[in-house]
């Protein structure tokens, strides 16, 4: 397996504008993309199942899945334990649940930025469970969509630049399909505005179009309107629900606002999926 010397973080946080600066003053996209082309051809686990199977597979599907964490008093402590969950294709659900019961956790198990101490996570026919880091990083990259509650836009480059770089991680150079998606969202007009620049609506609605470009198979939505007043929070998630549509992606939306919940047919009740009591706040 090739080694690369990029780092993914991109889809894990927001502190790598450093990074970023640099791979764009030094022109290192192009040997980016060959490693991307070297990766691709590396010995990725195989899909499940097969495109002739007749029994339709759910883009999503979790079994066992536990996750604990190192407690201030240095004990481990179980904060997840989903028996099962299963997500069909093109579906669009919504879990409800407070604050610091572990829905983001959940979401970023299924992303593959963090790893189970047990269970199964299989994306689109790939135990992204099973897999290395960097495989995940690539598999979420081209798979997998993730709207941040906080947008996680990154501050120094443009909107038309911000929605590129996912397209770029993702190996795929697309100008036309980046532009009109930004139409889409509204913001055509202010392609080479800062996010600094934009309201916070706008800046919502830049990250929607950056988790969409590279037309996922699964969009992962952390409380998306969590910072929105209400009317660009009605906007804010019609436009993501049909986007969604329109592109194909299945949809899994967590929040705590019932506003939004009432919106989504049958939501899911997270205290019920995950089994454990949680008594101390979960991120």
């Amino acid at each position: 397996t090739p080694h690369l010397e990029f780092d993914f973080t991109f889809l894990k946080s927001t502190t790598v504008s450093d990074r970023f600066t640099f791979m764009k003053e030094s022109n290192s996209f192009v040997k980016f993309e060959n490693e991307i082309e070297l990766l691709n051809a590396s010995n990725l686990p195989p899909y499940i199942g097969s495109p002739n199977d007749d029994v339709s597979m759910p883009i999503v599907s979790v079994k066992d899945l536990k996750k604990s964490y190192l407690s201030p008093n240095g004990r481990q402590e179980l904060i997840l334990d989903v028996p099962t969950f299963e997500l069909q294709e093109k579906k669009q659900v919504a879990m409800r649940g407070s604050s610091g019961s572990g829905k983001t956790t959940f979401l970023h198990l299924i992303a593959g930025i963090i790893r189970p101490e047990e269970g199964k996570i299989v994306v689109d026919g790939q135990t992204i469970s099973s897999l290395q880091e960097h495989q995940r990083d690539l598999l979420r990259a081209g798979k997998i969509g993730y709207i941040f509650q906080s947008f996680n836009l990154l501050k120094g480059f443009s909107c038309l630049e911000n929605v590129r770089m996912a397209m770029e991680i993702n190996g795929v150079m697309d100008h036309g399909r980046a532009l009109d998606l930004l139409e889409s969202v509204g913001l055509a007009d202010r392609k080479n505005h800062l996010p600094g620049q934009l309201s916070i609506g706008q800046q919502q609605r830049v990250a929607i179009a950056r988790a969409l470009v590279n037309q996922p198979k699964v969009v992962l939505a952390d409380e998306p309107t969590g910072n929105l007043d209400p009317s660009n929070t009605d906007y804010a998630l019609t436009l993501l629900r049909s986007l969604c549509e329109e592109w194909g992606s299945s949809l899994i939306l967590v929040s705590h606002d019932p506003r939004v919940i009432e919106q989504f047919d049958d939501p899911i009740d997270w205290e019920e999926l995950n089994q454990v009591q949680v008594n101390h706040s979960v991120a």
